[in-house]
């Protein structure tokens, strides 16, 4: 029964890629198009049975086989195309597809024919979707992804995965995978911004501004209080750009060390909600109409900027092992309010490698949870220096009642 039922999937998966053909064209008269419902169905079959044949006749005959249909079907697009010049080959590809899905169901790999077949059918029906994405796309986002396949396929392989330097602190293929790490995290905060806009409010920017850069996004909230009469809701949107900070920390700290997600999840998360709730709150106080300023974008992704980056976290590895050597444990919490003042991407990332090593996950944690707190706390300092007036008064409640939320944690 084995061969009747991959013959029947072969079938099956050819039908579910001509309709997605048979639909798009399904106001073409009859006869006109290269192949639809039907014909994609008898394809996969095709390739099914072809597959077969091979089996005891040499592999030989399925490539033959291959070559006729895309012989055939290429005489019959061409006569197609000679009626509505249109020179898209897409119908034409599917087929061939459907052909080799078909032959793949027969040989055993079921499972991967129809994930392909609905991989097809997907990417098949996305065309519009598609299409609009790239007439969106500027070219500097498009050098932008580039540059992340550049530092992420081309270099990241080729690093050595072993420890340099002092203490053996120096790992360039761990270095850089977290560089990778960070460039994607920053780009996905970009093109989640620039997909939904800064025309929908000040509230949903925080909200993916904070993807990209939490502090950033504080910095242009607290220059744009100085501009426009809208301290609380700035206010409430740099709340929620601030709690973006932490999910993104239990994320790098899940992918490089899921043992410290325990100690940190509950913290990180009681910290999240009461910085959401607190600027939701302020935003529900707020009874005017959102205002909707366009803020500037800037592409995060930058070499420069990932090899700065790169750099950063080499040093905080050395200094923590340093610190670690010379001063014990108060030296690697000394390391985490110094780096949480600028950054706290870096230290974390540095805390979650070192505790898969020697470092005990409950130092690391502590250490993490520091930065954090101390980045927050330079986000209070940012609002209050730069924006001052209803901004800082609506902000620092908030900014004290994250504080206390942590350093309960941190002390109990």
């Amino acid at each position: 029964m084995d061969p009747l039922l991959n013959l029947g999937i072969a079938l099956a998966l050819g039908l579910m890629i001509g309709s997605e053909r048979g639909w798009r064209e399904r106001h073409a008269e009859e006869g006109s198009r290269v192949a639809g419902i039907r014909t994609f169905g008898l394809i996969g079959l095709l390739g099914g049975l072809w597959a077969l044949l091979a089996q005891d006749m040499g592999e030989t005959l399925l490539g033959f086989a291959f070559l006729a249909l895309t012989i055939v079907l290429a005489i019959a697009y061409w006569q197609e195309r000679q009626e509505d010049h249109d020179v898209g080959i897409t119908t034409l590809v599917a087929a061939l597809a459907t052909f080799a899905l078909g032959a793949f169901a027969v040989r055993g790999y079921a499972t991967l024919a129809a994930a392909g077949a609905v991989a097809t059918t997907v990417l098949l029906s996305l065309k519009p979707t598609l299409h609009r994405w790239l007439q969106r796309l500027e070219a500097e986002e498009f050098h932008a992804a580039l540059k992340l396949l550049l530092i992420s396929v081309v270099v990241l392989p080729v690093l050595p995965n072993q420890g340099y330097g002092p203490w053996g602190a120096l790992n360039p293929y761990h270095i850089w995978w977290m560089v990778v790490l960070i460039a994607g995290l920053s780009f996905a905060g970009y093109i989640a911004m620039k997909a939904a806009g800064t025309e929908r409010g000040i509230l949903l920017t925080g909200l993916l501004g904070g993807l990209a850069s939490s502090t950033a996004t504080t910095l242009t909230f607290a220059r744009l209080a100085r501009r426009i009469q809208l301290g609380q809701v700035l206010a409430a949107g740099t709340l929620v750009a601030s709690a973006t900070m932490f999910p993104r920390v239990l994320v790098e700290v899940a992918v490089i060390n899921p043992q410290l997600l325990p100690a940190l999840v509950p913290p990180l998360a009681l910290m999240t909600l009461t910085t959401i709730a607190y600027g939701l709150w302020l935003w529900r106080r707020h009874r005017a109409r959102p205002h909707t300023t366009k803020l500037p974008l800037h592409n995060p992704l930058e070499l420069s900027s990932a090899l700065q980056f790169g750099l950063l976290l080499s040093a905080i590895l050395v200094l923590a092992e340093a610190l670690r050597a010379w001063l014990g444990d108060a030296g690697i919490y000394l390391l985490a309010f110094v780096s949480g003042i600028g950054d706290v991407d870096a230290i974390t990332l540095s805390m979650a490698r070192m505790s898969t090593r020697d470092l005990p996950p409950t130092v690391a944690g502590h250490a993490i949870l520091i930065a954090t707190l101390t980045n927050t706390l330079m986000k209070g300092v940012l609002v209050i220096s730069i924006a001052g007036g209803e901004m800082a008064r609506s902000f620092v409640p908030g900014l004290v009642l994250v504080l206390a939320v942590g350093g309960a944690f941190l002390l109990f």
